[in-house]
């Protein structure tokens, strides 16, 4: 008789190996930059991970910002009219929203929104249009605001204005801009999702051009559009190369009317371990809570100030937002304190 084979067992799945973050985190401040690989863990760690990378992204944003938190203050300075088809955007070609629309502010109101934002204790005031990019004449407006700024208050400004010639860049930059933002909003591979009437190569060139004209660059992105993790990596790695000086996270507020109005809000902790992501892959930047965070963050909204160092107060563009008195407490409850502008 034949003997009868033993049967085999199945191989035990291999278990992953759990990372210390705080060890990992001292290893980032000492030079060592995440794998792709890494990258993506952050992202699928299980929520009961959380307080790990939290610590550990807060070693990295304590030694480079202390316990700081820069304000910016938004200023819709043209409102609807886009001709571009972004599919997050209320204010898009595509977007049936029932939002307020004006033509550009006068140079009068945007220098009162700025000395609004002075008071509010705001580091950086920021001028943004709903344009594919600016005409000479709407620029002449902006540039002569601007000069009457930088002549009343040391506050910083950050111009967002769609895409840029280095004519116009340079224009800027001789009036006193310190900043020109141009969102990337996604990885290279998922943008035509996301926009057709410009390509993901038009936006890299408006910030190769912002650095041209010597202005600092801020440029992150919007997440829960449909995205996958490699995405969220491909962007964070994508603004690392390109060695972007301040980078806002956004999270989808989705609004009804736009394609993108059907999309669920994210978890909170989805949230908190993308901003951890971009702490650990930009140790040293700027990164800004920004749009949805109140929608989206809910109650956990304090804990995202253990990775990020700024954040925008008062609302955004066609969006209300978390009150500015409701910022300073916030603040203020963590044992942070405002980055105070020189006065």
């Amino acid at each position: 008789m034949k003997k009868r084979a033993e049967p085999k067992l199945a191989a035990a799945p291999m278990k992953t190996p759990e990372i210390d973050w705080a060890t990992f985190a001292e290893a980032i401040l000492a030079g060592r930059v995440l794998t792709r690989e890494e990258a993506l863990r952050v992202l699928q760690e299980p929520d009961t991970a959380l307080l790990e990378l939290l610590g550990a992204a807060f070693r990295i944003r304590r030694r480079y910002h202390g316990l700081k938190v820069h304000i910016h203050v938004l200023r819709n300075a043209k409102s609807g009219g886009c001709p571009e088809d972004c599919t997050f955007c209320s204010q898009s070609s595509i977007s049936s929203a029932p939002i307020a629309r004006h033509p550009l502010l006068s140079r009068e109101d945007l220098v009162e929104g700025a000395l609004q934002a002075y008071e509010a204790r705001a580091g950086t005031y920021c001028i943004v249009t709903a344009t594919r990019g600016p005409t000479w004449r709407q620029l002449e407006t902006i540039v002569d605001a601007v000069r009457e700024i930088k002549a009343r208050v040391p506050i910083k400004i950050c111009c967002s204005l769609g895409l840029l010639t280095p004519e116009k860049a340079r224009w800027l930059k001789e009036a006193g801009v310190d900043r020109y933002n141009h969102n990337l909003e996604t990885s290279e591979r998922f943008f035509p999702q996301i926009c057709t009437t410009h390509t993901y190569r038009d936006r890299v060139r408006t910030l190769e051009v912002v650095k041209d004209a010597g202005l600092e660059t801020c440029s992150g992105g919007i997440i829960g559009m449909g995205e996958s993790d490699e995405d969220i990596v491909d962007l964070a790695f994508t603004v690392r190369r390109l060695d972007i000086d301040s980078i806002p996270i956004n999270f989808l507020n989705p609004i009804e009317g736009t394609p993108l109005g059907h999309c669920r809000h994210l978890t909170p902790m989805r949230c908190l371990k993308v901003l951890a992501l971009f702490r650990f892959l930009n140790p040293q930047k700027d990164i800004r809570v920004a749009g949805g965070r109140e929608v989206n963050l809910r109650h956990l909204q304090p804990l995202a100030l253990y990775a990020a160092n700024s954040l925008f107060a008062g609302g955004y563009l066609t969006t209300g937002g978390q009150a500015i008195q409701d910022v300073y407490q916030m603040i203020e409850d963590l044992g942070f304190e405002i980055e105070e502008v020189i006065r």
